[in-house]
């Protein structure tokens, strides 16, 4: 965890969340408006933006507050006692609230009404496991890449989610906050609320599994070395 005082961590953490949201919805709205009716062009437009921004803002607000912006993410880290319980609860609230306010700012830039309930249905066994495969990825990602390299986290992270965009069924959301907030945005990139619980258990429940799963890699290393 990165050594700032909490208030820092926490506008850090909203910061960073806000713009990952407005870039989620933003260049969602944008790709849509400008691909004629293509939904390839217009996955393949949130799709760069969203990687790109993610590797952005991973350097800049990673030293700060450990660029969580994921409620899964900081449910990783205090299972592995990377941050206490009580700091997590008010990482998550801080991650649902900016991502709420990321999605009000794309809507006034592109002058849409602040908040809409998605119509756009992503339900079914084929979206859950897609979620569930993404956000496993992502969490294997980070942890991954901390223990062996951890200056590759930003582009590991920008990269696994431009890919996940593409080969999971979900287009791999991987981040509750995130599955809250397009839940209330009625453009490109949204869900309907009525699916958003169903995304948010296969990702905590991903997240869960992939942190037992790296502890389980970390003992290896050990028995290995003695």
């Amino acid at each position: 965890m990165a050594k700032h005082d909490l208030p820092r961590r926490l506008a850090a953490e909203f910061i960073g969340t806000a713009f990952l949201l407005a870039t989620v919805v933003g260049s969602g709205i944008m790709g849509e408006t400008l691909s004629n009716g293509n939904d390839a062009i217009a996955l393949l437009g949130n799709t760069i933006a969203t990687g790109a921004i993610l590797v952005v803002l991973i350097l800049v607000f990673g030293p700060i507050s450990g660029a969580h912006f994921n409620p899964a993410v900081t449910l990783a880290f205090l299972l592995r006692r990377e941050i206490s319980f009580n700091y997590s609860m008010i990482y998550v609230a801080v991650q649902i609230v900016a991502g709420l306010f990321g999605v009000f700012i794309a809507h006034i830039m592109f002058g849409e009404p602040a908040f809409s309930a998605s119509i756009n249905t992503r339900a079914g066994l084929g979206q859950w496991t897609g979620e569930f495969i993404a956000t496993f990825g992502l969490v294997a990602t980070i942890l991954g890449c901390l223990r062996f390299q951890p200056e590759a986290v930003p582009y590991a992270v920008g990269l696994f989610i431009t890919a996940g965009y593409w080969f999971t069924s979900s287009t791999s959301f991987a981040n509750p906050a995130v599955t809250i907030s397009r839940s209330l945005t009625n453009s490109f990139s949204g869900i309907r609320p009525d699916d958003a619980p169903f995304f948010i258990v296969a990702q905590l429940a991903a997240a869960i599994l992939a942190t037992a799963v790296f502890a389980w890699f970390a003992k290896g290393k050990k028995k290995a070395s003695k």
